[in-house]
């Protein structure tokens, strides 16, 4: 035992609870800090800032939170916080917890930055790749048979867009389907 739990014990609790209270303030303008980058961050992936801002509160907190104390720590309306909530179910990112006894929902965000990634990529590809690809298979096929130069040539890049879109759906799908450490190799690979 020796020195260091003599140290903590001529600690008195007022200097303890005044580090502690430090600590917590610390973590508090941090963590406040990482929420709003997050908002930025989501609205550069096409999301709402207060969407990622809940998203990031949720994801750093130890445990599940119900709407009204993601109003209160970001200040924003009920209306705001329940819709933005409830998106986030609808991507995969936060699942709705219940309380034995409490008629409240809460909620908790997934913590596996894999999983986060993983679900996202599946889900941008849903909202966006698989809506764009089905429009430039559409034009392709209703420019196919038109003759002037300007037809073709819409026509082609119709085709050229829609081939890249699907090799961007195809890779959504490879990423979103490897395990983390396989996926890691990889980016390795492509990237270091």
């Amino acid at each position: 035992m020796g020195a260091s739990s003599s140290v903590n014990c001529g600690m008195s609790k007022d200097m303890k609870d005044s580090i502690d209270e430090q600590e917590a303030k610390d973590l508090e303008e941090t963590r406040d800090k990482f929420i709003v980058q997050w908002g930025v961050i989501g609205t550069n992936w096409g999301i709402s800032r207060t969407m990622a801002q809940i998203h990031a509160l949720l994801m750093t907190s130890r445990g599940s939170m119900s709407t009204d104390q993601v109003m209160e720590s970001l200040e924003v309306s009920r209306g705001n916080a329940h819709t933005n909530l409830k998106e986030l179910v609808g991507w995969g990112l936060v699942s709705i917890v219940t309380k034995k006894g409490d008629r409240k929902e809460y909620f908790e965000a997934e913590k596996d930055v894999w999983e986060i990634c993983r679900r996202v990529v599946i889900e941008r590809k849903r909202r966006e790749i698989d809506p764009a690809l089905q429009t430039l298979r559409e034009c392709y096929l209703e420019t196919e048979d038109l003759e002037s130069e300007d037809a073709q040539a819409f026509n082609k890049q119709m085709q050229s867009l829609a081939d890249f879109a699907e090799f961007a759906g195809k890779m959504g799908d490879r990423v979103s389907c490897l395990p983390h450490g396989k996926a890691m190799k990889i980016a390795a690979k492509l990237f270091i």
